[in-house]
């Protein structure tokens, strides 16, 4: 049902901005800064996805530097803030699971998935980036704008593809297939 500026499918809030920003990552640009940006917390991590990256850690650390193996090896790969679990980072800034393919910031885990040597892609907060999702009695899904994104939001117009369809494996991942299509159909494209 669309109301307003919001489309409501199962208990998922989207707002109006998952569907009308045009949005595909450019990473030439943006050099990977959705894995270094600066802040206090890092990704946030659900609890069952804890073990999933414990069991598969030992592919992973092979891309990893010396020093965010050790971080790891020191002070774990998550933390927990104000009752909130959250990948660790370096210096407040890259996330402990970043490597480095030139001057490009990269998942170590998301290598390891590609690759076929690990089970598990990346927490569901990474997959989704830059589309946040806030609980409010359910999952409200938004569009979280970083200036590191303006290259992604030109690139999403010159492709004409909008963040919802930029993110459709990992709205699906999270929400189903069912879910996703009731999504498209609702944008009425």
């Amino acid at each position: 049902m669309f109301v307003g500026t919001t489309i409501f499918i199962d208990d998922v809030v989207v707002r109006d901005e998952i569907i009308t920003q045009k949005f595909v990552c450019d990473l030439e640009k943006c050099k990977g800064a959705c894995c270094t940006l600066k802040s206090e917390f890092g990704a946030p991590l659900l609890e069952e996805e804890i073990p999933l990256i414990e069991e598969n850690y030992a592919e992973v650390e092979k891309y990893l530097s010396e020093e965010h193996k050790k971080a790891i090896k020191t002070n774990g790969f998550y933390e927990e803030k104000h009752g909130e679990l959250m990948i660790s980072s370096i210096d407040n800034k890259a996330c402990v699971f970043v490597y480095y393919d030139n001057d490009i910031a990269k998942c170590g885990l998301e290598k390891a998935y590609l690759e076929g040597k690990s089970s598990f892609k990346k927490p569901i907060s990474c997959h989704l980036f830059p589309i946040l999702i806030s609980k409010f009695g359910g999952d409200v899904l938004r569009y979280e704008k970083f200036t590191e994104c303006i290259h992604a939001e030109k690139k999403g117009s010159n492709k004409n593809t909008y963040l919802y369809e930029f993110s459709k494996e990992p709205l699906t991942r999270k929400y189903g297939s069912k879910w996703y299509l009731s999504l498209k159909e609702k944008t009425g494209r």
